[in-house]
């Protein structure tokens, strides 16, 4: 049987790292051209950064919860073979899906808070004829990381359903 605490624990983990995905999303950096008071050069203005933090948290978070799986799982790959059956064919079948999930959620919110965090200070000081813009992260980046932690988290608590009904059948034979 799967253990409760295994799938309590990275319920609560997942379920904080969709949050802070979505707290991300709502307080991304939004940049603003202001010029100084001698007319002589353009420079960006952004708002609170408090979302790159967010999404770092997001990251981490997910991180652990996938961590605390792959452990209790033994990764799928270590430890003794499963019972052939249903439960061993979804588990194979949640462990992939699991994974993708999880790099495309990883990758999501590693490049919007990195994407967030970089800010352009001055955009006309020296007669240039394309300045840099005061581009900030795209709008969504931040919320399909937390739609992709979310189909992880789900996917991963099934996955560690399966897997354990697949290791108790081995261990415990019905014959």
């Amino acid at each position: 049987m799967a253990s409760k605490l295994v799938v309590i624990i990275v319920f609560i983990l997942d379920l904080i790292a969709v949050g802070l995905a979505i707290a991300a999303e709502q307080r991304r950096s939004v940049g603003k051209v202001e010029t100084d008071r001698d007319k002589q050069y353009e420079y960006c203005v952004y708002g609170t950064d408090i979302a790159t933090s967010y999404g770092a948290g997001a990251f981490v978070l997910l991180f652990v919860s996938q961590v605390l799986i792959m452990a209790a799982s033994r990764c799928f790959c270590c430890g003794k073979s499963l019972n052939p059956g249903g439960s061993r064919a979804c588990a194979i079948i949640l462990f992939l899906i699991c994974w993708v999930f999880f790099l495309i959620a990883e990758m999501c919110l590693l490049a919007a808070s990195i994407r967030n965090a970089y800010h352009t200070q001055y955009r006309k000081m020296w007669n240039v004829e394309d300045p840099p813009s005061c581009e900030v992260i795209r709008k969504g980046v931040f919320a399909a990381g937390a739609a992709f932690t979310l189909f992880t988290a789900i996917v991963s608590q099934f996955y560690y359903v399966c897997y354990s009904r697949a290791r108790d059948a081995y261990q415990n034979p019905s014959y």
